[in-house]
């Protein structure tokens, strides 16, 4: 009878480990407190984000296969691509139903590539979930940046990327070659932050190359180089860009370079006025009046000699903190190595190991992620407990804050200070608004209202002189909040400064 006993008591075992670990999921996983987690703490975003992209995913096929196709650029793309195709290199000859070529020469390369792909230009709907793939590919690259900086609560990201009938119209409904243009910056900054220079000037370069627009990020990128490479090094990016460019328009340079140059790199070039959604409420004259965009050109360059200085700090800080990183990090990982081998120990043990970090790295290591919050003006929010042994460690890659901002800043002051903005011109700042947003010191009812009205602006066709004006009003808000808010930072630093000055003054 002992035998038959004992296998009666296995089933009873069993179903207690089962409960037990569905008690355990139901304790950590489904409930208020992790719900509340998802939807508000920054560090959740690479679990929110597989989400964002799956849904998304679901949102273009259904937009694709439901929403008609509107023909805009794409028959004039594919006349201008078919051109040069047939041996035409000069850029005064390449033309489309909608007018002459204007853009450089990775944008002849990649859409003549689409040309075959899609059947001479005629297999449209291919051609619409390629762009699909665009749009996921780049969303990808977007969401790892704010998961890298931890400062926007996933629901803000999760609301602008799904509410965006403007977004989603501009990739999958229209063609445009600006999201080509976007999605290789974005691959570029994801480099950049990754300290890999070389490949990221060379995306950086082909995005260029597919559209000007990109220059916008320019005056940035040149202080980032300087902050992290200095002055040599800096020349040696600025030329591996240079050479990309050269090799990109050698078929044309080489043959017809005068009208490659005018053609793709016309920085004078007038815009229809009836096309503009910032400058409706201007008289056509006046919208096409050389002294108001010389004007425009001159503002924008004031605004960026304005902004130069908390910039360079913000770099100067980004490259201090990343080598703070590289000097921890391996004392990090070699600590929690020796706490992974050894039995727990009680925490006077623990005050022990953290004597083994000199004390300006025990400051910094106190100080970085409160200082980091305080300058970007947000709230920390508490992670589901974890049942997981106590670990050294820190998020460095929050130090992503000090180099997204100035990047997002002065392509933002491009935009609001463009001679004209076009509908499909929406992406060139689009993802990159809820960061500018939460970079203000502004309430979370403000900052919704700007992400609001800015969505209002950009959907509203024709643009009405209420649309172009409450589009510069926010621009301007939006603007002197983050001014505002890099005053406050820069004080934060500078006080930081004197504190540790005075702290050295007495230990000596």
């Amino acid at each position: 009878m002992a035998p038959p006993k004992a296998a009666s008591h296995r089933p009873a075992v069993r179903r207690k480990k089962s409960g037990t670990l569905v008690d355990s999921i139901l304790d950590k996983y489904l409930n208020v407190r992790f719900f509340k987690y998802l939807l508000l703490e920054p560090a959740a975003l690479p679990i929110v984000g597989l989400f964002v992209l799956l849904a998304e995913l679901v949102i273009n096929v259904v937009v694709i296969q439901r929403v008609p196709y509107t023909e805009i650029d794409w028959v004039a793309y594919m006349q201008e691509c078919e051109g040069f195709l047939n041996g035409t290199t000069n850029y005064s000859l390449l033309r489309g139903d909608t007018g002459p070529l204007v853009y450089p020469a990775a944008f002849v390369y990649i859409y003549s590539a689409l040309y075959y792909i899609t059947s001479h230009g005629t297999n449209v709907r291919l051609a619409q979930y390629i762009f699909a793939g665009i749009y996921l590919l780049q969303l990808a690259l977007v969401l790892r940046l704010y998961a890298k900086s931890r400062k926007v609560p996933p629901y803000v990201l999760v609301l602008s990327a799904f509410t965006s009938y403007r977004i989603h119209s501009i990739y999958v409904l229209r063609l445009f070659n600006d999201p080509v243009a976007v999605l290789l910056l974005y691959a570029a900054l994801n480099l950049f932050l990754d300290r890999r220079w070389t490949l990221g000037s060379t995306f950086f370069s082909f995005a260029v190359g597919v559209k000007m627009n990109i220059l916008l990020f320019a005056p940035a990128l040149l202080l980032f180089y300087l902050a992290n490479l200095g002055l040599l090094r800096t020349i040696l990016q600025l030329a591996v860009c240079g050479v990309v460019q050269l090799l990109l328009g050698a078929p044309f340079l080489l043959t017809h370079p005068v009208e490659y140059l005018r053609g793709s790199f016309d920085l004078g070039r007038i815009f229809e006025h009836k096309w503009t959604v910032n400058y409706r409420f201007l008289s056509r004259d006046l919208f096409e009046n050389r002294s108001f965009h010389v004007s425009l050109l001159g503002l924008h360059l004031l605004l960026l000699l304005a902004f130069a200085k908390p910039i360079w700090t913000f770099f100067q800080s980004y490259v201090r903190l990343r080598r703070i990183e590289d000097q921890l990090q391996p004392q990090i990982a070699q600590q929690n190595l020796e706490l992974k081998k050894r039995p727990k120990k009680v925490e006077k043990d623990k005050d022990k190991d953290q004597k083994k970090f000199t004390s300006e790295q025990q400051s910094f290591l106190k100080a970085f992620e409160k200082s980091l919050q305080k300058a970007s003006g947000g709230k920390a929010t508490a992670a589901p407990a974890q049942a997981e042994p106590e670990r050294y460690g820190i998020h460095f890659d929050r130090c992503t804050q000090l180099a997204l901002l100035p990047f997002f800043l002065c392509n933002l002051v491009g935009v609001a200070c463009s001679r004209s903005l076009h509908y499909q011109f929406y992406v060139w700042y689009f993802h990159s608004l809820p960061y500018l947003a939460w970079s203000t010191p502004y309430s979370l009812g403000v900052r919704c209202l700007i992400l609001g009205l800015i969505e209002y602006c950009w959907n509203t066709y024709p643009s009405t002189n209420f649309s172009s004006a409450a589009l510069h009003f926010t621009h301007v808000v939006l603007l002197a909040g983050v001014a505002k808010q890099l005053v406050q930072t820069m004080r934060i630093n500078n006080a930081a400064k004197r504190e540790q000055q005075e702290q050295q003054k007495k230990l000596q």
